[in-house]
């Protein structure tokens, strides 16, 4: 058990959700080494009775688990498209323009910096992994191969460079030292800037089951209460707040230094979210410690379709290898005897196999020469994209099968 909280350091003494041992979710195997021992790690969740921030272990240091990273975000056009309507809401709400400065930190391959750079906003990435980096770049798009916190924003300060608006979507659950990561926010935003971060919501997490969103990439869970904390204790206040749909329910803070009040007050979203969650029960333990159950029985209702489909004779593949899948499969037990295979449209997990499953991974044409009865997708937070794009499979009576957050035949 880790002794305590990342954030306020109070002892760790509940267990929000133990998904057993997983290999890391982006360690693709390639066909050369599916004989070789994998690593596999706890995949085990706590929850502080302080905070409330939930929580896992760091068994491996960010540097291994992303300077060579297989996640590229240009390969979804719903998330493109997620990325063009952020830029032109900042634009039109905050007046952003060609004197204005943005910073994206884990700004993966440029998929969003384009659209502010089309626009003729300066832009800069900062990116660890420099295999995604190097895409950024070759798209003209500047980019600091880095990991952030208070050394970075330190030295890009000495540079002259600092924020107007300063964003990153998906990136604080990544974080393990999340002290250093948000102070160093405070230190390269602007006296006037602006910053918002885009994170998955423990609300959601807990309402729909969404257990295949943890893996050791994640190291927390944000509901606002806990989050809202976080910043102000770096001298941030958080002045806005909108929910997404995306990646099956998240948050978009909004956040200026504490002492620029006079110039953005604080909305009336804050004070309507803090209801909502504290309604949830998510300023008390109980709500968290009862989750473990939940996904036990989404296991039960998952494998037991499965099976009976594979009972009858049906074949069944699956569409995507985001990183949720390995955590769904594995904690499932699910291989090639319940799943045949997958297909990912990104040519850099094409021809690899899923870690710790092992199934292998091809071009989506696979689909089409296989003829599955069902297409399981696993990234279910693009469902709808997937659908229409392999809507050809009912042709051939093909149906889609949504795993989670319950079982789901889609004909």
């Amino acid at each position: 058990m880790p002794s305590k909280c990342r954030f306020c350091s109070h002892p760790l003494e509940h267990t929000f959700v133990n998904l057993g041992m997983s290999p890391l979710a982006n360690a693709f195997v390639a066909q050369e080494h599916l004989n070789c021992a994998e690593k596999f790690y706890p995949l085990h969740t706590y929850v502080c009775g302080n905070c409330f921030l939930v929580q896992l272990e760091e068994f491996e240091s960010p540097d291994s688990i992303f300077s060579d990273y297989a996640y590229f975000s240009s390969y979804s056009d719903s998330w493109l498209r997620h990325a063009e309507k952020y830029t032109d809401l900042m634009v039109e709400r905050f007046g952003f323009d060609t004197t204005s400065q943005v910073i994206e930190l884990a700004s993966n391959d440029g998929y969003l910096l384009q659209y502010f750079q089309q626009k003729g906003i300066p832009v800069l990435g900062i990116e660890p992994a420099a295999n995604v980096a190097k895409v950024a770049e070759e798209k003209g798009i500047p980019s600091l191969v880095k990991f952030f916190g208070v050394e970075t924003a330190k030295e890009l300060v000495a540079r002259g460079k600092q924020a107007d608006l300063l964003l990153g979507n998906n990136v604080l659950a990544h974080v393990p030292d999340l002290n250093d990561f948000v102070a160093g926010m405070k230190i390269l935003l602007k006296p006037n800037g602006i910053l918002t971060m885009e994170f998955p919501h423990v609300l959601q997490l807990i309402k729909d089951n969404l257990f295949d969103t943890i893996y050791h990439e994640h190291f927390s869970y944000f509901s606002f209460l806990t989050v809202d904390k976080i910043f102000a204790s770096h001298g941030l206040t958080l002045f806005d707040v909108d929910e997404l749909p995306t990646h099956g329910g998240s948050l978009r803070i909004y956040g200026r230094h504490a002492d620029c009040e006079s110039i953005i007050q604080i909305g009336d979203r804050i004070s309507q979210l803090k209801a909502k969650e504290m309604q949830a029960g998510l300023n008390e333990i109980e709500i968290y410690v009862g989750f473990g159950e939940q996904v036990k029985s989404t296991k039960r209702q998952m494998l037991s379709f499965l099976i009976e489909a594979k009972n009858q004779g049906k074949s069944i593949a699956g569409y995507g290898a985001p990183a949720k899948a390995n955590t769904l499969l594995n904690y499932c037990g699910i291989r090639t005897d319940l799943i045949d295979y997958t297909v990912d449209l990104s040519p850099h997990k094409q021809g690899l196999f899923l870690p710790g499953t092992q199934i292998p991974i091809y071009h989506p044409d696979k689909i089409r020469e296989t003829k599955p009865d069902y297409l399981a997708i696993l990234p279910w937070n693009i469902k709808d994209e997937i659908v229409s794009q392999m809507d050809y499979i009912r042709d051939w009576g093909g149906k889609f099968v949504v795993l989670i957050p319950q079982v789901e035949v889609i004909g």
